[in-house]
């Protein structure tokens, strides 16, 4: 056959790191659509933070450019920095407005699982960032 498709074979790892970061994306997705819709709830929780209103449209629309760029295979890791600080306002914002451990930690936990999903899926980052037994 002059075209023969040949598959390349995925490991386990890489499609656990895909899992994970689609997980990530969803939810960070999900939460910059509704900032750019701003149903009540969404407006209430910003001004209880202490932000105004208007500044919710521009927090969903950097926080899906971010979460784009994280998807993207090419500024993945671009992506995951950027998303990183967001969500490191986010914990700041939180602790100012003296929220419990849930609200605090929950931004840490999407952090984490950002990270986690691209270091399972990019094995160069796995070589930068040895993790050892």
């Amino acid at each position: 056959m002059p075209f023969e498709i040949q598959m390349i074979p995925v490991s386990k790892k890489t499609i656990a790191g895909r899992i994970v970061s689609a997980l990530a994306t969803l939810f960070l997705l999900m939460d910059g659509v509704m900032k750019l819709f701003k149903p009540k709830f969404v407006v209430d929780a910003t001004i209880q933070l202490g932000y105004r209103q208007s500044v919710i449209v521009g927090l969903g629309i950097v926080l899906i450019a971010c979460t784009v760029l994280y998807v993207i295979p090419w500024t993945s890791v671009l992506g995951a920095i950027l998303l990183t600080g967001y969500l490191g306002g986010a914990v700041a914002s939180h602790l100012r407005a003296g929220q419990g451990w849930y609200p605090i930690s929950f931004p840490i936990m999407v952090g984490m699982l950002i990270w986690l999903g691209l270091v399972l899926r990019d094995s160069r980052l796995r070589l930068l960032i040895p993790i050892r037994r």
